[in-house]
């Protein structure tokens, strides 16, 4: 089962998260068909947002994560509740990239040049969105920009996914996880130069995961030293709330024009879901009835 791990360290000056997303990134491989370069890019970044969705605190809580490069990948939109449920999807789930010199996934090049955008809707009258440039490309490393800029909140991203090498199961999902770090205001310089020394030489992500190491061992072994407090575990899961109603919604709020086009075609029209690729038929007289509901 995919969890989240919530964790204070140094006398509450540090806050951890840690995460096992095996489960989630193989649904969402599954859902989108993506190629191993496509699955590693998503499972980052599904990974990140089902941490930062449990950062929140209110019910209703939303955030989306949006990356926009110039790589073969184009775009990556990942959701999260405050429960800790994420959907994403990518736009071009079939690109295949070679592997990098380390004979790595070359996720950094999937994604190429560009923007990071984190959209929390905490039900104001606005959403909040903070917006900064992609570094490497490579997600954990740009959202630890991110947060640095945006958010003033010095923190240290790990992000990884590991795929299947061989026989029926090649490109399936192996492991996924990663962990997010972050300094209070009032931490001292001295965990500061520890902290900084410490994940300076820790081992990456992708190699703890690939020890099965869970997200416990994880955090123990990046702030064992100091004084790590657990404080609860969280369950996530890859959840697509879409409905028929939903999709009535966004089809009325296509205004009255682009309506009357679709029923003077005189054929049904099928309309998917982007987060799990779901088919919903909607009817020339199913339409004519949203017509009526469209006041613009």
């Amino acid at each position: 089962m995919d969890y989240i791990v919530r964790a204070v360290a140094a006398d509450e000056q540090i806050r951890a998260f840690a995460a096992t997303t095996r489960e989630l990134t193989e649904t969402a491989r599954g859902y989108h068909d993506t190629s191993p370069v496509a699955t590693a890019a998503l499972g980052r970044l599904l990974t990140a947002g089902a941490m930062m969705g449990a950062m929140m605190k209110g019910e209703r809580d939303l955030l989306t994560l949006q990356i926009l490069g110039d790589g073969p990948i184009g775009g990556i939109t990942v959701t999260a509740d405050s429960s800790a449920r994420v959907k994403g999807y990518v736009q071009n789930p079939g690109v295949y990239l070679p592997a990098t010199a380390k004979g790595k996934l070359d996720v950094g090049g999937s994604v190429g040049r560009g923007s990071l955008r984190v959209i929390r809707d905490l039900g104001m009258k606005e959403p909040y969105i903070g917006q900064c440039e992609l570094q490497t490309g490579e997600i954990g490393d740009d959202l630890t920009y991110y947060f640095a800029m945006s958010e003033q909140v010095p923190s240290s991203v790990g992000l990884g996914v590991l795929l299947e090498r061989d026989g029926a199961r090649a490109g399936q999902v192996s492991q996924a996880g990663g962990f997010i770090l972050q300094l209070m205001p009032y931490t001292s310089d001295e965990v500061i130069d520890r902290l900084e020394k410490k994940i300076s030489e820790v081992r990456p992500v992708t190699a703890m995961l690939d020890a099965g190491m869970s997200p416990e061992q994880i955090l123990d072994e990046l702030l064992g030293e100091f004084g790590l407090e657990i404080l609860d575990t969280i369950p996530t899961e890859y959840h697509c709330d879409c409905s028929r109603e939903r999709i009535e919604r966004v089809l009325i709020s296509l205004g009255k024009k682009e309506l009357e086009d679709m029923i003077a075609d005189g054929e049904p029209i099928e309309v998917n879901c982007q987060f799990c690729d779901k088919k919903y038929q909607v009817s020339v007289d199913e339409l004519k009835e949203l017509l009526k509901q469209s006041r613009h």
